[in-house]
């Protein structure tokens, strides 16, 4: 667990640092990653009160009220069902203390102020989520392209098929567009972001 030394020693503050990754497990996060699954952390902001924890898998998020309370909220957006949109820096003034990553998660927004120290990991956080973003809008198209297809050649099939043969037909087509959702659903609907994180992430 983060305990207040560990805090101090790393000059926390309600800016955000990026956490190096020899001290992952030191951050309260860490306790709710899936390792048994293979889910690696590969960004890490902390502030006093809130981390936000960027995996292969998701991003966990957890989320202080205040410095004074130890309660948190654990949130976490699995890659799978919520996309990422609206990836956005905003680099420091000369007199700024602090940059932004702001971006989208399904349907919650995030801004995220970080130590102008931290801009070049924040770079490379920066051009992974923008990647990923990308990846699944595409995937999105794809996937919708897919069921189109299938709904064609089902119309097709319901039209040449005689009555005598209707039943036999439809459960072969019931099957078979079980089959092919299911296969597009493993192709384009990915889980697993590690590879895109490996290219861009330098810490």
């Amino acid at each position: 667990m983060f305990g207040r030394a560990a805090a101090d020693m790393l000059g926390l503050s309600d800016i955000g640092s990026v956490i190096k990754p020899e001290n992952y497990d030191k951050v309260d996060s860490d306790d709710y990653v899936l390792h048994e699954e293979g889910e690696k952390i590969f960004f890490l902001i902390k502030s006093k009160t809130d981390e936000y924890c960027f995996t292969n898998f998701a991003l966990i998020h957890l989320d202080g009220t205040s410095a004074m309370s130890k309660k948190r909220m654990l949130k976490r957006f699995d890659y799978k069902t919520n996309q990422i949109s609206h990836v956005n820096l905003e680099t420091a003034g000369t007199i700024d203390m602090d940059v932004e990553i702001k971006f989208t998660m399904g349907e919650i927004s995030y801004s995220i102020d970080v130590a102008k120290k931290f801009i070049e990991e924040l770079k490379d956080l920066y051009k992974s989520l923008v990647k990923i973003a990308a990846i699944q809008h595409e995937n999105e198209q794809f996937f919708g392209y897919a069921e189109n297809s299938l709904k064609i050649a089902a119309s097709t099939v319901n039209r040449s098929v005689a009555a005598a043969t209707l039943d036999e037909q439809f459960r072969a087509v019931n099957q078979y567009a079980f089959e092919w959702l299911k296969e597009s659903h493993e192709t384009f609907v990915r889980k697993d972001y590690g590879e895109v994180y490996e290219k861009f992430i330098k810490n």
